[in-house]
């Protein structure tokens, strides 16, 4: 259940072409990528204009407004591998939110580590079921792995269903997009990201907390593996020290309200 983001997070993002090299719109040919460049100084990333506007048609945001210092929290969970618990105690502390994208096998393996991000209040996401290559899926096997994680879900937790989604390994194309849409799901990136998901090879905190400190950006959806020793250990720091720069740390759906354009009147 490992997931892999490869090395699109850095470099522009890119498209694979399975069987035409030279027309990357023919239909049931794509599969995208997601990658940019990541950010310096504070400026946020772009991932280009046909991706940018592929996301705009479906909804799919990966960043916010860049003129405000708000950053949102994602985790993606495929297994557990002992950290999760320190990353929500730290969570709690700094009374901080954030989203933790899930697997069916997260679900069936680590219960009550679910039970508690719902508890103290986090959202959850829908990473898929089984974790497979979306882009690879019928219409119908996509309606299955997003339906079948919420069927176990609200068994698991009682919530009803997930309003947000993330691909495997980044990996999609427009009739996820679209498809996700037509089931009420609304699929959410990011824009700060880095290598952390080899359990195996840890690299140290402030191997972490830099990759973190030297992308941050105004909007910033910050994605991280909560498998990495790495995280668990730089994530108190980091949100220490993102604050005393300014920043605010809100949820998903304060981002979607902020990519609508609604104002926030109950702040």
């Amino acid at each position: 259940m490992v997931e892999e983001h490869g090395p699109g997070i850095l470099m522009a993002a890119f498209i694979i072409v399975v069987g035409i090299l030279f027309n990357p719109f023919a239909a049931k040919a794509e599969e995208f990528h997601w990658g940019f460049k990541k950010s310096v100084n504070g400026i946020p990333p772009d991932a280009g204009a046909a991706l940018n506007s592929m996301l705009e048609k479906h909804g799919a945001i990966y960043k916010g407004k860049p003129d405000e210092k708000v950053a949102y929290l994602s985790f993606d969970n495929g297994y557990e591998n002992g950290y999760t618990e320190s990353i929500l105690d730290t969570l709690k502390k700094e009374n901080v939110p954030a989203t933790f994208f899930l697997t069916g096998h997260y679900l069936k393996s680590a219960a009550p580590l679910v039970q508690r991000m719902v508890k103290d209040g986090h959202g959850i996401g829908n990473h898929s079921f089984d974790h497979p290559n979306m882009a690879n899926l019928t219409e119908e096997r996509m309606e299955e792995e997003w339906k079948k994680f919420d069927e176990l879900l609200y068994k698991t937790t009682g919530v009803k269903r997930t309003n947000y989604a993330r691909p495997p390994e980044g990996i999609f194309n427009d009739t996820v997009l679209r498809k996700g849409n037509e089931l009420g799901y609304r699929h959410i990136f990011w824009s700060v990201a880095f290598i952390d998901w080899h359990a195996n090879k840890p690299r140290g905190k402030a191997y972490a907390y830099n990759e973190l400190m030297n992308q941050l950006h105004p909007g910033a959806v910050i994605l991280m593996h909560t498998v990495s020793p790495d995280n668990a250990e730089a994530l108190p720091d980091f949100i220490r020290d993102a604050k005393k720069a300014g920043y605010e740390f809100r949820t998903l759906d304060d981002l979607v309200l902020e990519y609508e354009n609604v104002d926030m009147i109950l702040r």
